[in-house]
């Protein structure tokens, strides 16, 4: 740096080389003395990074000559500025370093400036490969190779939960088998490499969100020039991974946050003084892995918010009532700040105060599955959590049933799941409550939501799924609780999108298609339902009373066997249809003509095998638990399998006692 400034400006380009190694110099010494250097010092060092925001790759060979000419010219221009403000400023600028020891105790003028701070890591980092072995090892990969790749991990998984339920159903049958032992090491290996390839696929696009927070300095920075303030920016975790899709969308939600925690957090220099607090305002941005989530935090030391104020402010502009204010709690009142055209800022400035702004952090946010939550002291600070899932393709979620229909809740909105009797659930101003641990917790039943039709009696329990988003509980009334399982979301594609309370599906490991709930959207839904839930429990009325209510259908291509089948059925009292192939009965169940209760299955049929028949009816969701009842001469290992796998309930071999087949259809049907 010595040596070009003292060789004097570069003539060839018209830029003042000397006045930029000067300002260097300044900030190399900087590293080892304590020079206060001005924001206007840093001015030229700092804005070439930022001009315009272009992006030069975009543009053509001429326009990127014309803009190399621009800036030139603009630098011309300010280094004569400078000139002429400030000729004799260059000598006593270059000793700074000099200077600042000699003058160190005189009083300074307070400058509203913001500086950054990095947490150190926690452990030291092992020395850098020189580069051409870096160079070695690194290849560009295109996106969409990794976006695809990442389909085709979906789809494995897909195969691996189909092969654990497989396996749960033939362990269920063959229980005590030798050939079980062996099927259940090569299926835990299958599983286990299949976890191993998803999660090593998974982190070739992790990226560390610094790609997302190494542009805030610079916005602080501004910022406090800007409104006045002395601000500092801590960063800590930036070397945290997530997902390439989720940095992408996570930068502008960041944006909207920290400049609210310049303009309404921070206060400006006289105010924090009058307080008692640090000149300087504090701003900490950080981000840590929490199991399968990333959660990052934005933390202010400055005056908080008003719960009082943004209730008044809420009432005033109609969003909720005096009575609804009365009884919301202050952590219930912080989360108004995220209602659209809400704002307490008494000024409305280019940074902030339109009331624009933090709702659609919130809607970005849960469209990335995350969860956002406040907590605030008044005078003292602000906190705001975002939880945000690693990865948007691979989720654990928790499934459960609504009467006949099945449902995927994300389970990283699950807080506890309970099972209680219906006489615990009272109302309250048309509303389902429960009292759970001193606390109202409202109720609605997921079969409402969606419209399902309460076809049976769910008994004097139920289940009820504890669901939150930040400070948000709503307790969600199912059926049954199937279990937890890791599912790959799909889309539902441009026909069904838009469906409200609906954010995808997934096929589970019994072959089923299974919509995925959006919770933020089911919580929105639960408000304009008002359904009793013990009334209409109590008013299902089970549509078949005796046994000739019900219809067992004989499938066989044997008229001798159908006879046989249909007495075995006569003890029961139920009414018996027939059909003799396979393609005959898909039409007759197909055609509603009768409610059929169970049907009874040959599998060496004309036109239309029993498995394949098997596997028709289980394509429609209505049918989904239909008893199918296997009857056949066909006794091998595999074929029992590959009734298991076309979707048969029973697999009963010929000969067969009639009291035998009496007593499994009994089962099947309940009677």
């Amino acid at each position: 740096l010595h040596a070009i400034r003292d060789n004097g400006n570069d003539t060839s380009i018209g830029i003042d080389i000397t006045d930029i190694c000067r300002r260097l110099d300044i900030i190399s010494n900087g590293e080892d003395v304590s020079v206060p250097v001005a924001p206007v010092e840093m001015d030229p060092v700092e804005t070439p990074m930022d001009e315009d925001n272009v992006d030069y790759s975009k543009l053509s060979d001429k326009e990127v000559e014309e803009e190399i000419e621009r800036l030139l010219k603009m630098r011309k221009e300010e280094d004569r500025q400078r000139k002429s403000r400030a000729p004799a400023s260059t000598p006593a600028t270059t000793n700074a370093a000099s200077s600042v020891q000699e003058d160190k105790h005189e009083e300074e003028p307070k400058v509203a400036v913001a500086s950054v701070k990095r947490a150190a890591p926690e452990s030291s980092t092992p020395a850098k490969k020189d580069a051409s072995s870096s160079m070695e090892q690194t290849i560009r990969v295109e996106v969409k190779r990794l976006d695809h790749l990442m389909n085709l991990i979906g789809e494995l998984v897909l195969g691996k939960n189909r092969l654990l339920k497989i396996y749960d159903d033939v362990e269920e049958r063959y229980e005590g088998e030798k050939f079980l032992e062996e099927l259940n090491q090569v299926v835990s290996s299958i599983s286990l490499v299949t976890t191993d390839l998803q999660i090593a696929v998974m982190k070739t696009r992790m990226l560390p969100i610094a790609k997302v927070f190494n542009k805030f300095p610079r916005m602080v920075r501004d910022l406090s020039r800007e409104l006045g303030k002395q601000i500092e920016l801590e960063i800590s975790g930036e070397e945290t991974e997530l997902d390439k899709s989720i940095v992408e969308e996570i930068g502008d939600p960041l944006v909207h946050i920290i400049r609210n925690s310049c303009d309404h957090g921070i206060e400006d220099i006289a105010t924090r003084r009058a307080k008692g607090k640090s000149e300087t305002g504090l701003i900490q941005l950080k981000a840590y892995n929490e199991g399968n989530n990333i959660v990052i935090e934005i933390t202010d030391d400055g005056k908080g918010l008003d719960p009082d104020l943004l209730r008044s402010k809420a009432i005033e502009k109609g969003m909720i009532t005096e009575r609804e204010a009365d009884g919301m709690s202050d952590k219930e009142a912080y989360a108004l700040i995220f209602r659209p055209s809400l704002s307490t800022a008494k000024v409305v400035t280019n940074v902030s105060g339109r009331g624009v702004g933090m709702d659609v952090v919130k809607t970005n946010i849960e469209k990335l599955n995350g969860i956002i939550d406040v907590d605030s002291e008044l005078g003292q600070g602000t906190v705001i959590r975002l939880k945000i899932p690693l990865t948007l393709a691979i989720i654990q979620a928790l499934l459960v049933g609504a009467q006949e229909e099945y449902y995927a809740i994300p389970l990283a909105s699950v807080l506890e799941t309970v099972r209680i009797p219906l006489d615990e659930i009272y109302t309250i101003e048309g509303k389902n409550v429960l009292r759970l641990r001193d606390e109202v917790l409202s109720l609605v039943r997921l079969s409402d939501i969606f419209g399902v039709k309460q076809v049976y009696e769910g008994g004097e329990h139920t289940y009820v799924v504890v669901i939150g988003l930040a400070e948000s509980k709503l307790g969600v009334v199912v059926d049954t609780l199937v279990g937890q399982e890791e599912i790959v979301i799909k889309s539902l594609g441009d026909y069904l999108q838009g469906i409200e309370g609906i954010a995808g599906a997934t096929i589970r490991g019994d072959g089923r298609v299974t919509l995925i709930v959006d919770v933020a959207a089911l919580m929105n839904l639960a408000k304009g339902i008002n359904v009793d839930i013990r009334a209409s429990a109590e008013t299902v009325v089970k549509t078949k009373t005796v046994p000739s209510d019900y219809v067992v259908l004989v499938v066989d291509d044997s008229a001798m066997d159908r006879n046989i089948m249909k007495k075995s059925m006569e003890p029961i009292g139920v009414k018996t249809i027939e059909a003799s192939n396979g393609q005959e009965a898909l039409n007759m169940i197909k055609s509603s003509e009768h409610s059929i209760d169970a049907v009874l299955i040959d599998i060496e049929m004309p036109r239309m095998d029993g498995y394949t028949l098997a596997g028709e009816i289980r394509k429609y969701s209505k049918y989904k638990n239909l008893p199918l009842i296997a009857v056949t001469s066909r006794t091998s290992k595999s074929d029992r399998l590959r009734g298991v796998e076309s979707g048969m309930s029973e697999y009963i071999t010929k000969p067969y006692s009639p009291e035998y087949l009496e007593s499994v259809v009994r089962k099947n049907i309940k009677l």
